[in-house]
């Protein structure tokens, strides 16, 4: 049979600081839910974009020196890219409140 313990309010306040997040984006976290996948779309559309017009160069008849020119120009690119940030979890947002920044 499982034994199941019972926490502490104490335990339970200090699990909750240590697990909770909070949004320290500074923007309204509901527009998270529209902002992020927009984000996505908008790097890989981005980087499509560059892809093609590298390509573009390459249109007619196959020649080596533009082939490899274009290659350079597409591998040796740096991809643009886009991460989430993590939000704070809610012991350390109430540390900073108590120190008087928000």
């Amino acid at each position: 049979m499982l034994r199941v313990t019972r926490r502490t309010p104490q335990e339970k306040k200090a699990l909750s600081y240590a697990k909770d997040r909070r949004n320290a984006y500074g923007e309204n976290d509901k527009s998270s839910r529209k902002a992020i996948p927009f984000r996505k779309r908008w790097v890989n559309r981005t980087n499509r974009h560059a892809d093609k017009q590298a390509l573009q160069v390459a249109e007619g008849r196959r020649d080596d020196v533009v082939e490899s020119v274009v290659d350079d120009r597409v591998h040796g690119r740096r991809r643009k890219r886009w991460a989430k940030w993590p939000d704070e979890s809610l012991g350390e947002r109430l540390a900073r409140r108590r120190n008087g920044r928000r």
